[in-house]
């Protein structure tokens, strides 16, 4: 009996000493990730620049497989329109040129080729009338009399001014020329920018405008148009 009796209690230590033993969970995750969290484990992870960079490069691979599924032929189709799109892109450029900052407005007075003197600008637009080219006759008077009031001290000098500001400003000055002034701002704008070809009557009607505006007294501030004689 004490030989059965043995063979029993042996049986049940060896029963007893195989069965596993069970870790909770949550101390074993913070254990793992104790580990983990050594530096030695992360000696050759991406820095953040490289982490950035390979979110970046992920993000474009989407949008291309994206563009190559919608586009027409899948990938090769795609190849092909980005192609077009360069080549268009090229044609343009050649054709307007490589662009330039400027601070010129498109509708300013006076080009870009330095300031000239008011007499400049009418010897000019005398050459053109003489040689018949009332457009740009009328355009380099328009001129000449926006400059011959800058020169008078009548008009601040201002780069970009457009003829209508120089019309509207000088006819406070000179309200007896306000119509008149505008009038030439509009011829001024007519054929420059709109498309329209000037004749001589147009002309002369500058000229003669720059001749009384030269001999014009201006309404000093303070004065009223009475008192101006």
């Amino acid at each position: 009996m004490s030989g059965a009796g043995g063979i029993t209690t042996a049986r049940q230590d060896t029963t007893a000493g195989d069965i596993p033993v069970d870790t909770p969970r949550l101390p074993a995750r913070e254990a793992a990730e104790s580990e983990l969290s050594k530096p030695m484990y992360h000696e050759n992870d991406p820095n953040f620049l490289q982490r950035a960079l390979n979110r970046f490069w992920d993000w474009i691979a989407g949008v291309f497989d994206a563009a190559a599924g919608a586009a027409p032929g899948g990938p090769a189709g795609l190849v092909v329109l980005v192609v077009l799109v360069i080549g268009l892109i090229a044609a343009l450029w050649w054709r307007l040129g490589t662009p330039q900052r400027s601070s010129r407005r498109a509708d300013a007075l006076f080009d870009s080729d330095g300031p000239r003197s008011a007499a400049q600008h009418r010897a000019a637009a005398e050459a053109n009338a003489a040689a018949l080219r009332w457009t740009e006759a009328v355009q380099e008077r328009m001129r000449a009399i926006v400059r011959s009031l800058e020169e008078r001290a009548l008009l601040d000098p201002r780069p970009g001014r457009t003829a209508d500001e120089a019309a509207a400003e000088a006819g406070r000055t000179l309200p007896e020329h306000t119509a008149r002034l505008r009038a030439a701002a509009r011829s001024f704008d007519d054929v420059t920018y709109g498309g329209r070809t000037a004749d001589q009557p147009a002309y002369l009607a500058l000229r003669t405008l720059d001749l009384e505006l030269d001999e014009a007294k201006p309404l000093l501030p303070g004065t009223s148009r009475g008192a101006t004689g």
